[in-house]
């Protein structure tokens, strides 16, 4: 075996970039537009007319002044204070599925064919995206075995309020919603397996784990009531643990009449291998944009694919993609409709994504990503037991992580004062970037959730365990490098941490910071 590599001499760009308003001069402009000739203007008329005052601008936007040069060197200079997984590897991103996005996807997203479409067009003129959204439908049914799919929500969360939305609904068209009031989750789930269900008016319960971290399945049985509306559950969970127990789970639901959501976020491990509908469970979503190979973002560039059992299709979002046989179409009529979750029909870059990298990968494929990313994850964990100081979540229970595993670094904490935090802060400095911790509060003490799927390769893993190696070395024997890090990125540590948690400072837009802090 080779000698591991290792980005030691990593140096990440540092701009100190200003915001671009910040550099805007008066009258400098990065394109100027001509004016009409009088021989147009004439045959134009007035082209303001018809225009509603009440539509009208009191005064010019208030847009930077830039030339174009300037425009193009802020964008490069933020652009390379970026870490993403186009620029390094990305399994720190755990439960993230952080996998390589194809860029001849990329290409056909900006095909102006489908780039130039507008939501609001006739249908007649969109039946190749309908076409598209039909068959990737047809396409997660038999991955999920459910009856029907929406792919409306704007991202996983709005995935798992749609079927808080559909529980509600379907307790409500049995006159039962008052007493229904209860959904169980576990607390190794997804939170918004608890958020989605408490904002739709759900009194939420959580299951704690049992001594070999699987959900306690004598706290479920003695959860579940005449109030039990549904349990809504991640499996395999946060930690990378797959509940080998689930169907009983479910009966257990079912049993009391209530009905049951699987979180399937972290589906890398089982495409192929596993359906939710198999299991009993009544309705499934997955993140498109994670696990079906499409840029991962939240409510922008993501997509939740909801999916549910026949007998809850009826409360689907408005509209539902119809194809008679002839032609494809947007259902509007559906009178037990839960509405809509999200404007028009979701993220549509997303599913021509994603259709065209399931078609790649065809069913045999599927299978192979989940069998690699099972490999690479237990690959990884062999090597990275090896580091003094870290330990993962219920170690030593008998059973395999799947996908992603949730590791402590709680005895380096211990030994050094060096804590996940400050290792964090020092990952960027051999060019990985920050990784994910955990959810809150931290169950697991000194939590890092790593999840290396099928991208990437045995050399990439050795690299990231080596270089965790040497920056534990450094906790033991120079933990004040840790302590000030990261060195050479971008960015370095926060000077105002309290502003974070001071509504009153947030500023999303610059007319809004203006307005709070003056420009200055």
């Amino acid at each position: 075996m080779g000698k591991v590599k290792v980005r030691k001499g990593f140096q990440q760009a540092r701009w100190n970039e200003p915001i671009i308003y910040e550099m805007s001069t008066p009258g400098q402009r990065a394109i100027y537009v001509p004016q009409p000739d009088e021989e147009v203007r004439a045959k134009a008329g007035d082209v303001l007319a018809g225009l509603p005052a009440g539509m009208r601008r009191k005064e010019l936007p208030n847009l930077p002044e830039l030339s174009q040069k300037h425009v193009l060197m802020h964008y490069l200079h933020l652009s390379q204070e970026t870490m993403g997984s186009n620029i390094c590897h990305d399994i720190s991103e755990g439960t993230c599925t952080m996998k390589y996005n194809p860029r001849v996807n990329e290409e056909l997203v900006a095909v102006p064919n489908f780039a130039e479409l507008h939501p609001c067009q006739d249908e007649d003129t969109v039946q190749g995206i309908l076409e598209i959204y039909y068959r990737f439908e047809q396409i997660i049914k038999e991955i999920s075995g459910m009856s029907r799919v929406t792919f409306q929500p704007g991202g996983g969360n709005a995935a798992v309020y749609t079927a808080a939305s559909t529980v509600r609904a379907y307790w409500e068209s049995k006159g039962e919603l008052d007493k229904r009031n209860e959904i169980i989750t576990t607390i190794f789930s997804h939170p918004c397996d608890a958020a989605a269900p408490h904002t739709a008016g759900f009194k939420v319960i959580t299951l704690y784990p049992d001594k070999n971290g699987f959900p306690d399945i004598e706290a479920l049985k003695a959860a579940v009531s005449e109030h039990t509306a549904a349990i809504f559950m991640t499996n395999p969970e946060d930690i990378g643990l797959f509940n080998p127990r689930v169907e009983e789970f479910v009966k257990i639901v079912h049993s009391v009449g209530g009905l049951c959501f699987y979180d399937q976020a972290n589906a890398n491990a089982f495409l192929g291998v596993a359906r939710a509908r198999d299991a009993g469970f009544d309705m499934c979503h997955f993140n498109v944009h994670k696990t079906f190979g499409t840029p991962h973002g939240g409510s922008g560039p993501a997509n939740g694919a909801f999916c549910c059992s026949e007998e809850l299709t009826r409360f689907l979002p408005v509209p539902t993609v119809e194809f008679d046989g002839a032609k494809y179409y947007l259902d509007y009529d559906r009178p037990e409709s839960i509405g809509k979750v999200r404007d028009f029909m979701g993220t549509a870059g997303v599913i021509v994504r994603a259709y065209a990298w399931t078609m790649m990968m065809g069913p045999d494929g599927l299978r192979e990503c989940a069998d690699a990313s099972v490999i690479n994850n237990n690959y990884m964990e062999k090597k990275m037991m090896e580091i003094p100081g870290l330990s993962s979540a219920f170690m030593g229970n008998g059973h395999r992580r799947q996908e992603q595993i949730r590791y402590s670094w709680e005895k380096l904490k211990a030994d050094t004062g060096v804590g996940t935090n400050e290792i964090n802060n020092r990952v960027v400095d051999y060019g990985l970037p920050h990784y994910w911790t955990s959810h809150h509060p931290w169950e697991i003490p000194e939590p890092m959730t790593l999840e290396p799927c099928e991208t990437y390769s045995k050399d990439d893993i050795d690299e990231y365990v080596e270089t965790m190696k040497i920056i534990a070395k450094e906790a033991y024997e120079q933990p004040e490098v840790l302590m000030a890090a990261p060195h050479k990125a971008a960015s370095h540590k926060r000077n105002d941490e309290e502003s974070l948690d001071n509504p009153e400072k947030w500023a999303l837009t610059w007319k809004v910071y203006v307005k709070k802090h003056g420009n200055k």
